[in-house]
């Protein structure tokens, strides 16, 4: 091979390389494009309604009545999967949502501050990781009742002290960087200098965070669901239909096995979309 051939090869290989890492962005966007595609169409079409029950057909395997089958009371397996993937993404995305703008202005909020307030902050961050979710939402059903809002205010309380301990060590750096340092001598506020300079500069490592954190909103609303705190029957939901699947596992596997699937399969995506997303916002990432 040539000079010349050689320099034309090499950047096609770091091209191709690039590519490479960068699959598990792609395949991950693909997989929660679908998922969200999927809750969507659920709230104007289903191939049966979800809550239908038809006995006379209960407990079908996939493919003999209906493409997924049926469960233990007749209802169609494939739409309440449907169905069920709108209750777990809706619940997931606003409690991440909620959790993640609290977390980051209380994270932002303390690397301006520092002192008193940031010590505060990060005691109170290890007091609410002292209380896993599921026991956040069996305490809040005592005072509000079991629903979809107890299951977001539950999920969202465990996800703010991750984003605020994120957003602190993303702002603490960006507030040492000399473009800040320059604002601060010609007399910007730390609430300019905030907005201006250290949101703008962590919004990357907020987005990935928040990608993450997604999956792990699914799996808690699966077991949420799963112990009856998430959204009541008969609304269909994963972790629900995995609940209801135990008692018929010898007799009918594949409805415990779909929804574990469907859980599995989103958690997946969004793991995936996170990775692939920190290689693409992360500078370093980029350089080498």
């Amino acid at each position: 091979m040539t000079a010349v051939e050689t320099k034309i090869a090499a950047p096609s290989s770091r091209r191709r390389f690039r590519a490479l890492r960068r699959m598990n962005l792609v395949v991950g966007a693909v997989i929660i494009l679908a998922l969200f595609c999927v809750a969507l169409v659920s709230q104007f079409w289903t191939p049966v309604p979800p809550a239908k029950m038809q006995i006379l057909h209960k407990l079908q395997p996939p493919f003999g009545f209906g493409l997924l089958g049926t469960d233990q009371i007749g209802r169609d397996v494939l739409s309440m999967l449907m169905a069920g993937c709108w209750n777990s993404l809706s619940i997931s995305v606003s409690s991440v949502a909620i959790g993640g703008t609290i977390g980051t202005i209380i994270g932002v909020a303390a690397a301006a501050q520092r002192g008193l307030f940031e010590a505060l902050v990060m005691r109170a961050c290890d007091v609410i990781f002292a209380l896993p979710p599921i026991l956040s939402a069996m305490i809040l059903g005592a005072f509000l009742g079991t629903g979809r809002s107890t299951a977001i205010i539950a999920i969202a309380v465990f996800m703010v002290p991750v984003f605020a301990r994120v957003a602190l060590g993303a702002a603490l750096q960006a507030w040492s960087r000399d473009y800040v340092l320059a604002a601060r001598a010609i007399g910007n506020t730390q609430l300019s200098i905030t907005r201006r300079h250290v949101l703008p500069n962590i919004m990357g490592s907020i987005i990935v965070q928040a990608t993450i954190q997604l999956g792990l909103a699914i799996l808690t609303e699966a077991g949420l669901a799963f112990l009856g705190l998430s959204v009541p029957p008969p609304a269909p939901t994963w972790g629900r239909m995995l609940a209801d699947a135990q008692t018929y596992f010898h007799v009918a596997p594949w409805l415990a096995l779909l929804p574990g699937l469907a859980i599995a399969l989103s958690v997946l995506g969004f793991n995936l979309l996170g990775d692939g997303l920190r290689d693409l916002l992360d500078p370093r990432e980029a350089t080498r």
